[in-house]
């Protein structure tokens, strides 16, 4: 599989909600991750997409994460959502990280694959309630043929190069 080309990659951050954020294992940690692609994504060109599931319920994006184009859901699989295959590029790579792993992470990551299109799983970036659940989730992602990558990896990947024009300012949000 070819490195992660920023050209061609769509950040998508699914149901980083305000009151589904709280009762995630390690949510800092995926929201702190979470964060450091939203930033590294903007400074490098790539586009972002946020979900809501089901936001009167819910919640809106925690406060960090929010602002930019947001989809609102009731499917779990967001690619069943009405209009948003459609709105993605034609040849977009897609990388995600959110909540639940398990769930909205994984049932549309399924729904891209079985769209056509390259998936990437931010490990470090996606989360569940139970660790469980999220470890089952990037197993069974991985089995159906989703790339399993760190922050770091896909950050460095969009680089390239340690001559970046953006590479000071990229590395900052790592460290």
């Amino acid at each position: 599989m070819p490195p992660i080309d920023p050209a061609r990659s769509l950040l998508v951050l699914i149901d980083l909600q305000a009151r589904l954020v709280p009762a995630i294992a390690e949510a800092g940690a995926v929201v702190a991750n979470a964060g450091r692609l939203r930033e590294a994504a903007a400074l490098l060109g790539v586009p972002l997409l946020l979900t809501e599931q089901n936001p009167a319920a819910l919640g809106p994006t925690v406060p960090e994460l929010a602002g930019g184009e947001t989809v609102a859901k009731m499917e779990f699989d967001v690619t069943r959502s009405e209009g948003f295959l459609a709105r993605l590029p034609a040849e977009a790579e897609v990388i995600l990280a959110g909540c639940e792993a398990h769930i909205c992470v994984l049932q549309t990551a399924l729904g891209l694959m079985a769209a056509g299109r390259r998936v990437r799983i931010v490990r470090d970036a996606v989360g569940s309630r139970r660790t469980d659940n999220r470890e089952a989730a990037l197993s069974r992602l991985a089995a159906h043929g989703a790339d399993i990558v760190t922050t770091e990896m896909v950050v460095f990947e969009w680089l390239g190069s340690a001559a970046h024009p953006r590479f000071r300012d990229v590395v900052r949000l790592i460290k």
